[in-house]
């Protein structure tokens, strides 16, 4: 069994050890470039794949932003070829939205939209309060306040709702800033691999 938070030595993904090996091939048409205070972040309208490399780019941000923040690596993989498909596919839930008045999601792993029941289209055009129901979301904007302050919590737990309006308990999750190349918060991510359904 891989050890998801295990750290690795070297990482072209992004992290300190990794370099931008190489560059997205999304096409302009296919992309929405979304305003995120100084900074921008890239939705795209297709479904992470092999043709755009999933996402490669949105993922070395998420990577490298973690790593910054917690001293970790979320996954395994070595090379950006491999990384971004590993974390798309990976069985703890991956997800970032943008920095906007009313934050919309960005990204999505396959564990994020089955425990949210959306296809990725749908869920990269979801503000992202909507993740929680209404009592839920006071707590809910009180966490992400913390984390633009200090940069990331890791121990987070809370309800979450699914576009069907299946309730569930995610526990310790981390949560961080996303951090670009010029030293921007440009999003917010969040990560955990325990939850149930209530």
């Amino acid at each position: 069994m891989v050890n998801w938070r295990k750290r690795a030595e070297a990482r072209n993904c992004g992290g300190r050890g990794g370099g931008a090996s190489s560059k997205s091939t999304l096409k302009n048409r296919d992309e929405i470039a979304v305003k995120s205070g100084r900074g921008n972040v890239r939705r795209t309208m297709e479904r992470p794949d092999i043709h755009n490399q999933f996402l490669v780019e949105h993922v070395r941000l998420l990577l490298s932003s973690y790593e910054t923040h917690t001293g970790r690596q979320l996954v395994s993989a070595a090379a950006d070829e491999a990384c971004a498909p590993e974390l798309f596919h990976a069985p703890f839930f991956v997800a970032s939205h943008n920095v906007a008045d009313d934050p919309v999601l960005t990204y999505g792993n396959e564990t994020a939209l089955k425990l949210f029941e959306m296809p990725w289209g749908k869920f990269i055009q979801t503000p992202s309060r909507f993740t929680a129901e209404t009592p839920e979301r006071a707590e809910r904007e009180h966490l992400l306040t913390t984390v633009a302050r200090q940069g990331y919590i890791d121990d987070y737990s809370g309800i979450r709702i699914s576009s069907s309006g299946r309730r569930f308990e995610i526990r310790q999750a981390t949560v961080w800033n996303l951090i670009d190349e010029l030293g921007d918060k440009v999003g917010q991510a969040a990560t955990f691999s325990e939850w149930e359904y209530l």
